[in-house]
């Protein structure tokens, strides 16, 4: 069984955003494992697995428009079914 099932992938596009600031909040305040917040100030793309996936939303909406918003269930992949 994995620690951290859903893995959670979304752009946010906005200004003025900081990688450092992003990865920083995200690991201080929503338990997970395995982040990527990569981009510029005006879009970042974040790779994170977590079991509360909406929370990594709710944040990122905070912080500009999210698009291409991927969550995908890690255990049911394992097994062979659709995540």
């Amino acid at each position: 069984m994995l620690e951290f099932k859903f893995d959670t992938q979304l752009l946010i596009e906005g200004h003025d955003l900081s990688e450092d600031k992003i990865h920083d909040y995200i690991m201080d305040n929503i338990a997970g494992d395995c982040l990527l917040a990569v981009g510029d100030e005006e879009l970042i793309k974040i790779h994170y697995h977590t079991n509360t996936p909406w929370k990594v939303l709710e944040y990122c909406a905070s912080l500009g428009e999210i698009h291409d918003i991927v969550v995908e269930n890690m255990e049911r992949q394992s097994q062979g079914l659709q995540g």
